[in-house]
């Protein structure tokens, strides 16, 4: 299997495989690079016919901080096809991992921020140590979750997402659990044994099954198509065009106050 530099894969002889996001140093920010590799892992998981089910997971204290502000930093001075393809990159990232055709189970060790809580979105399940906090953190910074919104809002539901898309409030563990970020929440010291609960059952299922099982499921619920897609990279491109996103961000690297906040 392909090495990769920002993330790492590792195998079981069940078939088990742990998808590691591996930036512990920026708290796990998904830079272009990391999109691209997770993109990349996300294909070859997919067809590797010995792999039974995926683990998301990441290394040190934070699952995800979001998305790397240095990448986003770049795109105001871009040229709007060039915007556009960096927002595609999240966007066909999160879309590999929503279709994955084997289970994905989320092992959030620490806190998931913006692009954070989008990936614990495409999980099949997620499972967070009750310490953690979430937060759609984009309007704070002059953004808006874009490109993650759809699958946020497939988890959550719209009444849901309701009391936090917009607020970028954070949310303490037990209270994304109940509202459907995460499936469980446990101590540090039963996080392992509560993803073991979670793949021990597909060791008995046939995996084509449980491929054309996820598939269909897909199809059940809010549509995910292209368009949706297309008009989630549309928004985030626009908001990276914006005024209220350079102040944002601008104001995070200079460590003060955007000019909004009362």
């Amino acid at each position: 299997m392909q090495m990769f530099e920002t993330i790492s894969i590792q195998a079981d002889d069940r078939g088990i495989a742990t998808l590691w996001l591996d930036r512990a140093e920026k708290h796990n920010a998904l830079s272009a690079q990391m999109m691209a590799e997770l993109t990349e892992a996300a294909g070859q998981l997919g067809t590797d016919g010995k792999v039974r089910a995926v683990v998301l997971a990441a290394k040190g204290r934070t699952f995800c901080a979001g998305g790397d502000l240095a990448w986003m930093r770049d795109q105001f001075e871009a040229m709007p096809d060039v915007r556009a393809k960096e927002a595609a990159k999240l966007a066909y990232m999160l879309q590999a991992l929503n279709t994955l055709p084997k289970p994905l189970i989320g092992r959030l060790q620490g806190n998931a921020f913006g692009g954070g809580v989008g990936i614990a979105s495409v999980c099949d399940v997620a499972i967070g140590v009750d310490h953690l906090q979430m937060a759609l953190t984009e309007t704070r910074l002059g953004l808006i979750p874009a490109t993650i919104g759809p699958y946020v809002a497939a988890r959550m539901g719209e009444a849901a997402a309701r009391r936090v898309f917009m607020s970028g409030r954070s949310l303490i563990a037990t209270e994304a659990e109940r509202l459907n970020l995460l499936a469980r929440v446990v101590p540090v010291a039963e996080l392992d044994a509560a993803v073991e609960d979670e793949i021990a059952p597909y060791l008995s299922c046939a995996p084509e099954a449980v491929a054309r099982a996820k598939k269909m499921l897909r199809g059940f619920g809010p549509k995910i198509d292209q368009a949706v897609i297309d008009a989630s990279i549309a928004e985030l491109s626009a908001c990276w065009a914006g005024e209220e996103a350079q102040e944002g961000i601008a104001a995070f690297f200079d460590k003060r106050s955007p000019e909004w906040k009362l």
